[in-house]
Formats: structure tokens, C-alpha cells, sequence
């Protein structure tokens, strides 16, 4: 197992590598030392570059990371795939199997700036398309990304709808067992929205290039109260009550005769009965 640590430069290319040497296993490199850093690890016995992003590692730098990354399996001629390890939850059996394993050398090289072409100005603009995610999709492959240490989630956004974290109470036969599920808020406004209510922790969660959601978390001894967002519900319930099969059958039956019909009769008899009493 080779590992590389993603450094950030004041100039062009603005990254580069640096190999970790010191160590035995990767358990000595990826510990609560690691938090501010990014590490990219190559295995080659599974042909896999993990890229491992530190709790409070540089979102600008974990973006160097995925480029970085991409620079690896460039010269390891695309025989590798990139894999995220932030995707498990410290306790999975992979992120532990992948601590065991011993640091050596390989064939993978440092990217240096030499492996980058010159800066040049922008001369093309491309077009660009950003698409919504499909909201149930998105909220299972979401959840299924492990929560952040000594964190709760507060909010939850995908495509322009807002979500946050609800327990509800589910029975079963023997035994109630309490979940924790998102539930919808209602739909973010144009423009900006601020979340000034706490200090919050932010991640976004990207599937294939494809931004998924954003979430907000707040520290788990934070006590203040949320926000409280005045949003007007109208519950399913009001569109759902039972109705009536004789209701139904009377909206389906045609009259005899139409309404305009009827009135046009009785103005008819009107003007009889007036000529009647005038004949009198």
C-alpha cells in the first residue's frame, strides 16, 4: 500500500503529492492525527486509489484531491479505479481491513508539478447543464453514507426541497422501535437562503460528478433550538377522508333534461300564467 498526502501550493499547479514514508501500517497514518488532511492510498492488490478526506480537511483541498486522484490512475494507465473510503463508517469491516494493511512501496510516482501543462488563459466556454436528482433516490444514497462523529444532522437539502431529521416511533409485533427518518419541510425560495441559526458544519454528497444534497450538521452539545421555519402545512388527510358510493354514483347520473332546459320551461309557464290573468 502506497500512500500520498495532497499539498497545497501557493503557485500553479496550486497541488501536488507527497509520498508518506514513516509508518508500518496504515492505521499509523489514518488515525485522529488525520482530520485536517487528505490522503490518497493506492492498493495495488486490489487495483483501487481510495481518497480519504479528513473531518475537518479543506474543501478546497479535498477538490485537489479528486484531481489529484485522477492524475494517479493517468499514470498507473487507467488500470486502477478511484474509490472514496469517507463512504464507510470507521466501524465497516472494509475501512477496517484497509487500516491493517501494511504501507510499502510501488509503482505509483508523486505528482509533481512537472506533470501538469502550463497555465493558460481560458479560451473556450463550455456549456454546462445542472439537473435536480431524483428525491427518493437521492435521500437512500444519502443515508447510507455514515454520519459524522460527534455530529447531528439538522437540515438536509436536495433540489430545492428542505428535510430535516425526525424520530418516529414504529411497532411491530413484540416491541416499538424508534427510527430516525427525514422529513420534508417544504420548498427553499429563489434567490439565497442564510442559515444563520448556528454554527453549522456543511457536506455535500455527490454521486458520479452529480451534486445529490447538501447537509447541515450541528455539533451534538449544541442545545440551542432550531430553526423554526413558518412554512404552512396541508396534510395529506384533507384530500383522503372516505366518501360516499351514492356521492359518487349521483355525480355520474345525466338529468333528463339540462339546467339551461328547465329554466327556459319555466320562464315559459311564467309568461302563460301572465297571460292567463291578463285574459281575466
Amino acid at each position: 500500500m502506497q500512500i500520498f498526502e495532497v499539498v497545497e501550493l501557493s503557485e500553479f499547479p496550486y497541488m501536488e503529492t507527497k509520498e508518506v514514508a514513516q509508518g508500518q501500517a496504515v492505521s499509523d497514518i489514518l488515525n485522529e492525527t488525520s482530520f485536517e488532511r487528505v490522503y490518497l492510498l493506492v492498493d495495488h492488490d486490489t487495483k483501487r486509489i481510495w481518497m480519504y478526506n479528513g473531518a475537518k480537511s479543506s474543501f478546497k483541498v479535498q477538490i485537489y484531491g479528486g484531481i489529484l486522484a485522477g492524475k494517479l490512475r493517468q499514470q498507473l494507465k487507467l488500470f486502477y479505479r478511484i474509490y472514496s473510503l469517507n463512504m464507510y463508517s470507521k466501524d465497516d469491516q472494509e475501512f477496517q481491513d484497509l487500516l491493517e494493511k501494511p504501507i510499502g512501496g510501488g509503482r505509483a510516482k508523486p505528482i509533481e508539478k512537472k506533470d501538469f501543462p502550463e497555465s493558460t488563459p481560458d479560451k473556450y466556454v463550455a456549456d454546462i447543464s445542472v439537473s435536480n436528482p431524483k428525491i427518493n433516490v437521492a435521500v437512500e444514497y444519502i443515508n447510507q453514507i455514515p454520519q459524522p462523529d460527534s455530529l447531528i444532522r439538522r437540515f438536509m437539502i436536495i433540489g430545492g426541497i428542505i428535510f430535516t431529521d425526525e424520530e418516529i416511533t414504529e411497532s411491530f409485533v413484540k416491541q416499538e422501535k424508534i427510527i430516525i427518518k427525514p422529513v420534508k419541510l417544504g420548498r427553499l425560495n429563489d434567490g439565497f437562503t442564510f442559515f444563520q441559526d448556528h454554527n453549522y458544519s456543511t457536506r455535500i454528497i455527490i454521486k458520479e460528478r452529480n451534486i445529490q444534497g447538501l447537509e447541515l450538521f450541528i455539533d451534538e452539545e449544541d442545545k440551542s433550538p432550531s430553526l423554526k421555519i413558518e412554512i404552512p402545512l396541508i396534510y395529506e388527510e384533507k384530500y383522503n377522508k372516505p366518501g360516499s358510493i351514492k356521492t359518487l354514483i349521483k355525480a355520474f347520473q345525466i338529468p333528463k333534461k339540462l339546467p339551461g332546459e328547465v329554466e327556459k320551461e319555466n320562464r315559459n309557464e311564467n309568461k302563460t300564467d301572465n297571460y292567463d290573468d291578463s285574459a281575466d
